[in-house]
């Protein structure tokens, strides 16, 4: 069962520190350049509390789950957030 959990990224703030995929590596993978890749589902239930902490975690804010935007993160983050499907 999967929970309404997704996780965003916002390209324009992240710099590629990796540390997301080291803290969840069942869903986050990095490019060539050290930059992660999302998964298209949403996060399963058994992963949430990893996802919650890898979004905590990241150093440039540019991580984030839906529904649960940090008051850090700025306007411009916002607009980077994807439309449910």
């Amino acid at each position: 069962m999967k929970d309404n959990l997704r996780l965003l990224v916002n390209p324009a703030a992240c710099t590629g520190h990796g540390n997301c995929a080291e803290l969840l590596p069942e869903l986050i993978t990095l490019d060539e350049w050290g930059y992660p890749l999302l998964p298209e589902g949403g996060v399963p239930a058994g992963l949430s509390r990893q996802a919650r902490r890898a979004a905590r975690d990241c150093p440039a804010l540019a991580l984030m789950i839906s529904g649960e935007a940090r008051e850090e993160h700025s306007e411009e983050t916002q607009k980077f957030r994807r439309r449910p499907a």
